[in-house]
């Protein structure tokens, strides 16, 4: 039997120009996914980050400079108010400093207002101390002093102080602005037994002192307290005395300090020379 030759030659000679151009075709799309994927990874700064810097506490204009330097954008995110960090500077950040993040990326920051927001004075008058000192600290302020004064109905409002002058319902006052309650002792006034109030930072004698219907005098420190350490310190004496009889209303001094052993060692004076 012959062989067909011509038939066989044609068959391979097809099946090797498929299997050619099947071969380049996976070649030039090997060589097209890698020139894609390289595209991308340039375009995109694959892998390669910055740190984000610290940029709470400064100014947005500060921020921005800093920010720009290390290749990131500032954006402001939204604005709050707080006393306790100066107007206009950023309070919070997002990403957090020292984290990372690709060239080009946002950083948000939230910023301090730039003016104090006001808020009016409620009318407060005939209303206990108590309530009218949690109005206005739901409103931003801070009451500060209590002073009791002989008047017909006991721990009702009579008067609100700022700067030592009265001040009307209606008035804007900016938050954090420190008041005066002005409280009344009702028509009777009587001895009461002084509290002990060794142990307790200032916020919580302040506290003690009004209910049992004192107003705290001078609080005198070991050392400068600041924002941070003030609730560290405690009392370790008082004047006059815990347990002493004295007229309700009346102001008591404390002396406090940060070694707790004072509290045992001393106190308890009633030399008002040594005292202070």
């Amino acid at each position: 039997m012959v062989k067909n030759t011509k038939k066989d030659g044609f068959l391979a000679t097809k099946l090797g120009f498929i299997t050619l151009n099947l071969v380049l075709a996976i070649a030039l799309g090997t060589l097209l996914l890698i020139a894609l994927v390289s595209w991308l990874r340039k375009y995109t700064d694959h892998d390669v980050e910055v740190e984000i810097p610290q940029i709470t506490g400064l100014y947005p204009e500060e921020a921005a400079v800093l920010l720009q330097s290390a290749q990131l954008e500032l954006e402001i995110a939204d604005s709050t108010f707080s006393h306790k960090v100066p107007l206009g500077t950023i309070v919070e950040q997002i990403p957090q400093a020292d984290s990372h993040a690709k060239r080009g990326r946002k950083v948000y920051a939230i910023v301090n207002a730039k003016t104090r927001q006001k808020s009016a004075i409620p009318a407060l008058h005939d209303m206990s101390y108590r309530q009218a000192e949690n109005n206005l600290r739901r409103l931003g302020f801070v009451v500060d002093t209590v002073i009791y004064q002989p008047s017909e109905f006991r721990d009702l409002v009579i008067d609100i102080l700022y700067n030592d002058e009265p001040v009307e319902p209606g008035t804007y006052l900016e938050e954090g602005s420190s008041l005066t309650l002005v409280v009344g002792t009702g028509k009777r006034s009587q001895m009461i037994a002084v509290p002990d109030l060794r142990g307790r930072n200032a916020k919580e004698a302040r506290r003690m002192l009004l209910e049992h219907r004192f107003t705290m005098g001078s609080c005198n420190y070991d050392e400068q307290p600041t924002e941070e350490t003030e609730d560290q310190f405690v009392v370790y004496d008082q004047d006059p005395a815990a347990g002493k009889l004295y007229l309700e209303g009346s102001s008591i001094s404390i002396r406090l300090s940060t070694d707790l052993e004072k509290t045992i060692t001393e106190g308890n004076t009633d030399d008002e020379e040594e005292f202070f």
